[in-house]
């Protein structure tokens, strides 16, 4: 299905991914890699999948300002001026703050979808049915909206949403927000599946550009101020000047915490398209074809005697040979190789904020 002609998409892809370090770096996160091994990176495929709703003439790019050549390489449709370069993160809610008041100066009428860069869809016409209605709501109501997504066991990796019934609805998807829950603990997790009216944050959103300005003027006056203050720079040669001051300013908040968890009328569109956020090494294992012994691979030729449950992923064709070693991520770069268990998954991410400390870049 199309989208009407007010409606557009932010792309937000100024992450570093670290989780997925030795492969993803501060010079080459995970969005730009071909991470599944599908000959298309993570942010060609989400733009792909929007593309059938609207045009790239309507997607808007946010990322850090040291990728946006990368951006230019890999989505050549997409308008440079779309490209919105933040000069150092300031997460999720100054980064969004800028693409609204820049699509606000083209269209102030204007519906808009906020999508990772970094996620897998893996039924995008389901994804696309699930986003219509959504747009439809966003776009005739106040409401903020996000997806949401039916759990299937109880990771403590995911936010969660409490929702009910809300009265009128079109759709019988569209359900009432009545609390956020960040990475809850496992036995926490499970209570909440076995309720049965939990689902798990997506962190795609949907909103009326009125609306979620109404939302950044009540909740995050300060940095809702700053954008104001220098419309008149953005979309000019002045722009990269402002943004400089106004992310200088601006404090570290994200979209979810700023504002979602705080506005009230928040709506929830529950769907099952095969969604992950691609978060870990573990999560891509969930994802690739396995052979008989389970293992799964990414960009390497394996032979496997004795080794089962293994997530082993290089960037070429390098033959890798392993025996006797079961459930182990394995991911070789040119200067890294890491090793580690699946079910320590979470310590890479420590292991990146150390190697920062002690060592910088390239390693990190």
């Amino acid at each position: 299905m199309s989208l009407h002609d007010h409606t557009y998409a932010v792309i937000m892809a100024g992450g570093v991914g670290s989780r997925f370090w030795p492969m993803s770096r501060s010079g080459s996160p995970k969005q730009f890699l071909d991470i599944l091994d599908r000959g298309r990176t993570l942010i060609q495929m989400t733009a792909d999948r929007l593309q059938p709703m609207l045009p790239y003439e309507r997607m808007y790019v946010v990322t850090n300002v040291r990728y946006k050549d990368e951006v230019m390489a890999q989505l050549p449709s997409l308008p440079e001026d779309q490209i919105l370069c933040e000069p150092f993160m300031r997460n999720t809610a100054p980064c969004l703050a800028y693409a609204h008041h820049r699509i606000g100066q083209k269209d102030p009428e204007a519906t808009i979808i906020v999508a990772s860069a970094d996620h897998l869809i893996e039924d995008e016409a389901g994804f696309r049915d699930v986003l219509g209605v959504a747009v439809k709501q966003a776009a005739t109501t106040d409401q903020l909206l996000t997806l949401g997504i039916s759990p299937t066991r109880p990771d403590t990796g995911y936010g969660y949403i409490q929702y009910e019934g809300l009265s009128g609805a079109f759709d019988s998807r569209l359900q009432q927000v009545r609390t956020f829950t960040e990475k809850p603990n496992r036995a926490l997790a499970e209570e909440f599946i076995a309720s049965g009216d939990f689902c798990w944050n997506s962190g795609i959103f949907i909103w009326s550009l009125a609306t979620i300005q109404a939302r950044f003027e009540a909740q995050l006056p300060d940095l809702q101020s700053l954008f104001v203050e220098r419309s008149g720079d953005l979309g000019t040669a002045r722009e990269a000047e402002a943004i400089r001051e106004i992310f200088g300013a601006a404090e570290n908040i994200s979209i979810d915490y700023g504002i979602m968890e705080g506005a009230p009328n928040v709506g929830v569109v529950l769907g099952d398209f095969g969604w992950s956020d691609l978060g870990t090494w573990g999560s891509l294992y969930d994802k690739l074809e396995k052979d008989p012994q389970g293992n799964a691979l990414s960009g390497v030729d394996l032979i496997a005697e004795g080794a089962s449950g293994l997530m082993v992923a290089g960037d070429g064709n390098k033959l890798v040979v392993v025996k006797g070693m079961q459930d182990f991520i394995i991911v070789d770069t040119p200067d890294a190789l890491l090793l580690c268990p699946r079910d320590e998954e979470q310590w890479v991410k420590q292991l990146v904020s150390r190697l920062k400390a002690d060592r910088g870049e390239p390693l990190v």
